[in-house]
C-alpha cells in the first residue's frame, strides 16, 4: 500500500512539475529551475557517496562542462542543443582521464585531491585570457537559448533533472547497486567477491560527472555567458552537498526531499544575507551529520518503528 501511494504521489508530482510553466511566473519558474539544478548535482553526488567515495569535485566538473557549451558555441559554432551534449561528453572523458589518477585514492585523500582539481580547472580556465576570457568570462553573442523564454528553459533544466534521475534510479534497480554497496561496505570483500573495484568506482564516476557537465552545459546555456567565478562557484558543492545530506544519503528519494527544503531555504537566505548564505549551508552540513546521520529519512522511519512496535 505504502509503495502504491508513493508511486501515485510521484506521478502527481511529475505531472505538476512538468505542467508549472503553464500557471507559473517568471520568478517562480526562475526558482524552480534553480532548485531542479541543485537537485539533479546533489543526486550526482549521492550516486558517486554510494561507493562510499565523498567528492567535493561537483563545482569543477560543473565549470568544465558550462565552458565546455559555451566555447562550443563560440568557437566551434556548434547548435545550442548540441552544446549541451557536448558538454557532458566532454566532462565525461574528462572524468575518465583523471579516474585512472585519482580513483586509487581513498577517504580524505580522495575528497582533497576533487576539490584541489575543482580549483585547478578554474585557474587554467582564469588564465587561458586568449580562449576562455580569463576572469571576465565570455557572453554568447547569439544570446540565450530558446530567446529566454522561462518555460522552454524550464523544461531543459527539467529535462537534466530526469536524466540525473533515471541514472540514479539505474544504480539503485541494477547490479551497479549490489557493486558499490560491497565496495562501500568493505572492498576486501568485494575484491575477494569477484567485484571489479576500479572498473565499478570510474564507471559511477564517469556517469556522475559526464552528468554534471550536461547540467553545467544547461545552466551556462539559459544565462548566456560563463565566468570562471561563476561556473567554479562553491555554491555548487557546498549547497548540493547539504542537501543530500539533509534528505538522507544512498539513495534517489532523500536528495530530491532535501532539494526542495533547503532549495526554498536558500532563496530566502540569498536574499536576506547574500554574503554569508554559504556559511549556513555549512552550519547545516554539520548539525545533521551530528544529529541526524539518516537524514530527514531517519524522522519518517522512527514514527514508522513505533507504530510497529505498538502493533506488535
Amino acid at each position: 500500500m505504502n509503495r502504491n501511494v508513493s508511486r501515485i504521489f510521484a506521478a502527481l508530482f511529475g505531472i505538476l512539475a512538468i505542467a508549472l510553466p503553464l500557471f507559473a511566473g517568471d520568478y517562480p519558474l526562475q526558482v524552480a529551475r534553480n532548485i531542479m539544478l541543485y537537485m539533479a548535482l546533489a543526486i550526482t553526488w549521492d550516486m558517486l557517496l554510494r561507493s562510499g567515495q565523498i567528492s567535493f569535485g561537483i563545482a569543477g566538473l560543473f565549470g568544465v562542462g558550462a565552458y565546455a557549451a559555451i566555447l562550443g558555441v563560440i568557437r566551434a559554432g556548434m547548435p545550442a542543443w548540441f552544446s549541451i551534449i557536448f558538454a557532458a561528453i566532454f566532462s565525461g572523458v574528462v572524468a575518465f582521464a583523471i579516474g585512472f589518477l585519482i580513483l586509487r585514492l581513498r577517504a580524505m585523500y580522495f575528497s582533497i585531491v576533487t576539490l584541489a582539481l575543482g580549483e585547478i580547472f578554474r585557474i587554467i580556465i582564469h588564465n587561458l585570457h586568449d580562449f576562455t576570457g580569463g576572469p571576465e568570462g565570455v557572453v554568447m553573442q547569439q544570446g540565450v537559448i530558446f530567446g529566454g523564454s522561462a518555460g522552454k528553459l524550464y523544461w531543459l533544466t527539467l529535462a537534466g533533472l530526469a536524466v540525473a534521475i533515471a541514472a540514479s534510479y539505474w544504480f539503485e534497480k541494477s547490479k551497479i547497486h549490489f557493486a558499490l554497496t560491497a565496495i562501500r561496505n568493505n572492498e576486501i570483500s568485494a575484491k575477494s567477491s569477484g567485484v571489479n573495484i576500479f572498473r565499478w568506482l570510474l564507471l559511477a564516476f564517469v556517469v556522475t560527472s559526464a552528468i554534471q557537465g550536461l547540467l553545467g552545459g544547461i545552466f551556462v546555456q539559459s544565462y548566456g555567458f560563463a565566468t570562471p567565478d561563476t561556473v567554479f562557484s562553491a555554491d555548487f558543492t557546498l549547497l548540493p552537498l547539504a542537501m543530500a545530506l539533509l534528505g538522507g544519503v544512498y539513495s534517489t528519494r532523500g536528495p530530491i526531499f532535501g532539494a526542495i527544503l533547503l532549495g526554498l531555504v536558500s532563496e530566502w537566505l540569498k536574499l536576506k544575507i547574500p554574503y554569508g548564505h554559504l556559511v549556513v549551508y555549512g552550519i547545516i552540513i554539520i548539525i545533521v551529520i551530528l544529529f541526524m546521520p539518516q537524514g530527514l529519512k531517519q524522522l519518517v522511519r522512527q514514527p514508522a518503528n513505533k507504530t510497529d512496535r505498538r502493533s506488535a
